[in-house]
Formats: structure tokens, sequence, C-alpha cells
């Protein structure tokens, strides 16, 4: 099974860039080997998502999506070339309808689409991002008894190696200790950093760049795209990548793809 996690930026936008050139996410989708595909900030209610995604489900993709309850919000997505055999959200008074957490079953395992906000430190934007944080973490804890991942833009760098100018952003949303350590108390709770995991000790690989000025150019980026995965599904990854653009007038968002290729328990048999 290979699986692939992009923040899209919004859906229609990533459709449309430089499509005369045969770029986007649309020819993206064409010609990648994944078998599932999970998207964040699709921006877009389920109708739009469906149309926008059109050419994509005429060559078989599977799709289910949580769509945003705030216009242009949010809203997450999960493509599979296999049968989904069921999905589900988070189960939460709160962020229940926010579009920023789908599950599904699908290629024999559990893989969810996750889309942490952005929050800003000692703001109340900050505390719902935390209390989303909790309730994610309550979700997971259910899923660590099977084989599953959980792939989306998580807004945390979690160590000085996931992030290029972590000096600069020590106080601010998105680095701050709180935060990397929930993310360190996740991974002893069952999960894996299956990126880091096979990327040991090395700044990167990022996959997120802002547009402004030369981050791209100079790889001053952040790596908030993770794909954790429970101990026995990680144990059969055997290669991750980011999909870095070849040059930044060919991004089609502002993240990367980042993709990894799971054996079968038959393979490892």
């Amino acid at each position: 099974m290979i699986v692939s996690t992009v923040n899209v930026n919004g859906i229609r936008a990533a459709v449309k860039h430089r499509s005369a050139d045969n770029l986007g996410l649309l020819p993206w989708l064409a010609s990648t080997t994944a078998d599932v595909v999970c998207l964040q900030e699709t921006r877009a209610d389920d109708a739009q998502l469906a149309t926008a995604l059109a050419p994509a489900l005429a060559d078989g993709w599977q799709l289910v999506s949580a769509e945003p309850h705030l216009k242009g919000r949010s809203g997450v997505a999960v493509l599979s070339r296999h049968p989904i055999a069921a999905s589900r959200s988070l189960e939460s008074d709160e962020f229940g309808a926010h579009g920023r957490y789908l599950e599904v079953d699908t290629a024999g395992a559990t893989v969810a689409s996750v889309y942490v906000q952005t929050g800003e430190a000692e703001t109340d934007r900050q505390r719902e991002k935390e209390r989303f944080m909790a309730e994610l973490a309550t979700r997971m804890a259910t899923l660590t008894n099977r084989d599953a991942v959980v792939c989306g833009d998580w807004n945390i760098a979690h160590t000085e190696n996931d992030i290029k100018n972590w000096k600069g952003n020590i106080k601010k949303s998105g680095f701050l200790p709180s935060e990397r350590q929930w993310l360190t108390e996740l991974l002893a709770s069952g999960w894996v950093d299956v990126v880091r995991e096979l990327h040991p000790d090395q700044p990167g690989p990022y996959a997120w760049w802002s547009w402004r000025g030369r981050a791209f150019d100079n790889d001053a980026g952040w790596r908030i795209d993770y794909q954790l995965a429970t101990r026995g599904l990680a144990a059969r990854a055997v290669s991750a990548r980011v999909e870095r653009a070849e040059a930044y007038a060919l991004r089609w968002s502002d993240h990367a793809p980042v993709t990894v290729e799971y054996r079968s328990r038959e393979m490892i048999g």
C-alpha cells in the first residue's frame, strides 16, 4: 500500500493551477503510484469537491470527504483506488462538523486525513487548537490496536530538525514547547512518525514553504505534514519521500505531497 498526503491549499486552485501546462493536482493524481491519497484544506463543500475531482473519479478513484463548517476554511478528504468499506468523522460536539478529521477503512487498513488548525500563541485561536489536539489524541488512542495511519497537516514542527528557522519560532504557534510535547506523548503512546523513522537525524525533509520571499528556493521550510502509523504498520514502511516541485513556478500548493510505501504482510512473510 502506498499512501500520500497533501494540503492542497484550496481544491479548486490546486486543480486549476497551471492546468495549461498539464500541471496541478489532477495530472498528479493521474500519474501517482499511490493507492490512497489524503487531502487537507480543500475549502469546498462535498459537491464542489466532487466537481473539481470529476476527472479523477471517472478514472476510478473512490472519494469520501468531510466538508468545512465555514466557507473557505478547512475540509478534508480521502481518495482510494480500492473500495472504501467504512468512513468516520471525529465524534466531537465542538469539532465533529468542522471538516478537520476523516478516517476510512480501505486497502486493509484504517487511513485518516487530519488538518490541525493554525494557532496563535496565547490567544483563543491557540486554545481552540489545543482542544482539537486533545480530542484528536483521544480518537487516535482507539486506533492503536489495528493497522492505521493518520496523515495530514498537523501545523506542528516536532523538533529542531523539522523547521529551518527554529530559533526564530520558539515562541510561535507551530513550534511551542507544549505542542512539541503533545507530539512526543502521542508518539510514546504507540504511534510512529514514519518519515522521520526512515530519515533520522537530518533536517527535513520539509514539505511546506511560504509563498513569500525565497523560502522555497532556499529550502527554508517546515516539516509539518506527517504520516503517523501504528507500530505494526510502521514496521512495514520501506520508503518515504517528499514530492517537492522542481521549481517554484511548478508548485500547485504551498505544501508538497508526502508519500510512504508500506509492504504487505505477505511480502514480509
